[in-house]
């Protein structure tokens, strides 16, 4: 055979292997949206119907038996509500008080602080090898609890009103009810056999998808000031790799199973960015948003890390 035919063939190989690898779609979209950010204001639609995508297929593996124990399931949304909120909020709160002396940046941790986690919880939950149903409850129930927290948190720390019942609860019915049920249609009507051969790669591209649009979107900030941004980036930082890290510590010390340490660390480390800059915009500006757009990076950084430690097949985890 032609060398130049089977140089080809290995080049071809080599770039659909790459195009199919989770970290180099995840680092891409992070990438073209600081570089290329024209195109998010056209994807920025196309967002919500990916996650909500990304979340059918991520609990499309979940068995109807495991909702048939309703003490566990209110135990695991008990401690995703005190996961998410009293150590990740604390730690944020904490931190911004002694790092910040900008009341404007102060206010975005703040609402940082009391919206709930990440939706994606689950579907990072799924695709890192986690416990699935324990990163379904723990997020519903935090989400739940929002609805009374998120007001409390800033009245007491800002002396204004951020609740959105009505948001959140839409949240919960788009990207955890209603693709809880579609993964239930697709289950009874065999259609999940068809797309489980395209699950991984259609998941990949979804988050590639929402990772690009969230970045382009608030790609100005990180080109006008870096400097000023740098407390921002070590809160942002240390909400994500570090309180991974201490959660991991103390699962490991209380013997907590892998699959449901990973839920855990994802739940202690990830809020609702999107959710977070959406109210920081809309009642304070753009500077207020700049703690939730430069934690939505670091969200991205950690997960990558997270997966490459888990397919290195790293003794502990993260």
């Amino acid at each position: 055979m032609d060398e130049n035919i089977i140089w080809g063939v290995t080049m071809l190989e080599r770039v659909t292997t790459l195009f199919r690898s989770r970290d180099f779609i995840l680092f891409l979209g992070l990438a073209l949206g600081l570089f290329f950010d024209r195109g998010a204001e056209w994807t920025r639609p196309l967002v919500l119907p990916a996650l909500g995508w990304v979340m059918t297929l991520s609990v499309m593996g979940i068995s109807g038996r495991t909702l048939k124990a309703p003490g566990a399931m209110l135990f695991q949304a008990v401690i995703g509500t005190a996961i998410s909120y009293g150590v990740l909020s604390t730690a944020i709160l904490a931190m911004a008080a002694l790092l910040l002396n900008d009341d404007t940046l102060w206010s975005g941790f703040v609402i940082v602080a009391a919206v709930p986690p990440a939706v994606a919880v689950i579907p990072f939950a799924d695709f890192l090898k986690g416990d699935r149903v324990y990163a379904l409850f723990g997020t519903t129930g935090a989400y739940l609890a929002g609805l009374f927290l998120m007001p409390l948190i800033a009245f007491f720390f800002l002396e204004t009103d951020i609740a959105e019942p009505l948001s959140i609860l839409i949240v919960i019915l788009e990207l955890i009810v209603g693709p809880f049920m579609l993964s239930r249609v697709l289950i009874l009507t065999r259609l999940e056999e068809k797309i489980t051969p395209f699950k991984g790669s259609m998941t990949n591209w979804s988050f590639f998808l929402v990772v690009y649009t969230m970045v382009g979107l608030n790609q100005e900030h990180f080109v006008k000031d870096p400097v000023g941004l740098l407390p921002v980036v070590l809160i942002a930082a240390c909400s994500t790799f570090l309180m991974g890290f201490v959660l991991e510590k103390f699962c490991e010390i209380f013997k907590v199973g892998t699959a449901v340490t990973k839920s855990i660390v994802l739940l202690g480390a990830l809020k609702n960015y999107g959710m977070a800059a959406g109210i920081s915009l809309a009642l304070f500006g753009r500077k207020t948003a700049l703690p939730a757009t430069v934690s939505t990076i670091f969200m991205i950084i950690y997960i990558i890390w997270l997966n490459y430690r888990t397919k290195k097949g790293v003794p502990h985890f993260p």
